[in-house]
């Protein structure tokens, strides 16, 4: 090959008309739109996020077990009802100290004592259902106990994340995460309806508890991480107390709460999907198609914005990113109240999915970098505390409005006042609307 044929043959491959440079063109655009995996490059991040899609589809058959165990009881939707009640409050209460732990010791450690937590409780709950002692007490309060390790655990997880990537590499770590989170949202419940008659209760258990044995060595290989002081410590309330003040000195952080607590109390649709999918869809009593389709919705929208959320890492202005998808959500949310086809609402709610899934990685990668290490485990703990508050307080609201008003008016005027208030909150605080990423 002479050397100006040799010149031509890379020009035409930078141009791409060459297969070659077709080949290259094609694995770039590509690299832009799906998932971008570079995070798992890393060692520790790939054993932590292996450990993750492992027990995302463990926890989920717990999840159905729990209450179909209880009813299985007492006969009772009231008992099944107190689940919530019962997990709510270790969530509050360790989800906040669990983050300050966080943020004064090694929290490899704190992560592996969490794992082994849940691990122990899920044998138990194996135990009980096995040996058929039929004590709703005692189910509730293995739960509890269950919710108070996932408390201390779920914050320790994501202040782990930064300390194992790059920042600039956050939002696809984070995307990684939250896509395995939910795909055994999605799949996690229906592997269990359909394991459950064949294999029965305890089975359910005993898997989860596998699941957590095989990821406890995951977390084991990862490396040590002390706080950067070098200094451990017990954290106390005035460590909590100290959380507070930084964010509501930190605006950007504090900005990231509010519309997040906005977005899930006045846009969190769930309490009505019962009443919706038999008077709206059509659904028999005790429930259908309607209502599985609506709860999956949410979910499938969110996972497949992960499967091609390449383009996440390359938005710099991360708070405009964060408040464009909350306004999306309640836009959706607003299309959702309307529709009068299940297909449609489904629709609306797998648009929200997708939008709920591009807020939270952005506000998890704000997290993750406009605070100060010492102090990521108590925002991660707050995070915890919004992501699983906020809902159950939605569950409360959509329903008194629902009673007042109908479902219609509930679903759409929440979701016209997510996007009224997020409007508000950026306007009154800018920072948030002009926060950049680091680099």
């Amino acid at each position: 090959m002479t050397k100006d044929s040799g010149t031509a043959q890379q020009e035409q491959e930078k141009s791409g008309d060459s297969p070659e440079g077709s080949r290259r063109g094609l694995r770039k655009l590509l690299g832009s739109i799906v998932v971008d995996i570079r995070p798992l490059k890393v060692p520790p991040f790939r054993r932590l996020w292996v450990s993750t899609a492992v027990t995302s589809l463990g926890s989920q058959l717990t999840v159905v077990a729990v209450p179909a165990q209880i009813f299985d009881i007492t006969h009772s939707s009231a008992y099944v009802g107190l689940t919530g009640a019962v997990a709510v409050v270790p969530l509050l209460v360790f989800g906040i100290w669990g983050g300050a732990i966080a943020d004064t010791v090694d929290r490899r450690k704190l992560l592996l004592f969490g794992n082994v937590g849940i691990a122990i409780v899920s044998a138990l709950l194996w135990l009980q259902a096995f040996l058929g002692l039929n004590s709703v007490w005692l189910v509730l309060g293995l739960l509890g106990v269950n919710q108070a390790f996932f408390a201390i655990n779920m914050p320790t997880r994501s202040a782990v994340i930064a300390r194992l990537v790059p920042v600039n590499l956050l939002p696809s770590a984070n995307a990684l995460g939250s896509t395995v989170a939910q795909f055994g949202a999605v799949f996690g419940p229906m592997a269990a309806g359909a394991l459950l008659p064949v294999l029965g209760l305890s089975t359910l258990y005993l898997l989860d508890t596998i699941a957590l044995i095989i990821t406890l060595w995951a977390v084991f290989r990862l490396p040590a991480m002390p706080p950067l002081s070098g200094t451990t410590r017990r954290a106390g309330i005035r460590d909590v107390l100290d959380g507070f003040k930084y964010m509501a000195a930190k605006k950007v952080l504090l900005a990231s709460f509010v519309v997040d607590v906005i977005a899930m109390v006045f846009g969190m649709p769930r309490a009505l999907f019962p009443e919706m999918a038999e008077r709206t869809f059509g659904d028999p009593a005790g429930g259908g198609i309607a209502l599985g389709w609506m709860f999956a919705a949410i979910p499938v929208g969110a996972m497949l914005i992960g499967l091609f959320s390449g383009w996440l890492g390359k938005v710099q202005r991360q708070g405009v990113a964060v408040a464009i998808s909350i306004v999306a959500w309640g836009a959706a949310i607003i299309g959702f109240g309307f529709a009068h086809s299940l297909w449609l609402a489904v629709v609306f709610l797998m648009i929200g999915g997708m939008a709920d899934m591009v807020s939270a990685v952005y506000r998890m990668a704000i997290l993750q970098t406009a605070a100060t290490d010492e102090m990521r485990g108590r925002m991660q703990g707050a995070f915890t505390v919004v992501v699983s508050g906020g809902p159950r307080l939605a569950d409360m609201t959509h329903g008194w409005a629902a009673a007042g008003a109908g479902t219609a008016a509930a679903a759409s005027g929440g979701g016209a006042l997510v996007i009224v208030f997020v409007v508000i909150a950026c306007a009154l605080l800018p920072a948030f609307w002009k926060y950049r990423a680091t680099t």
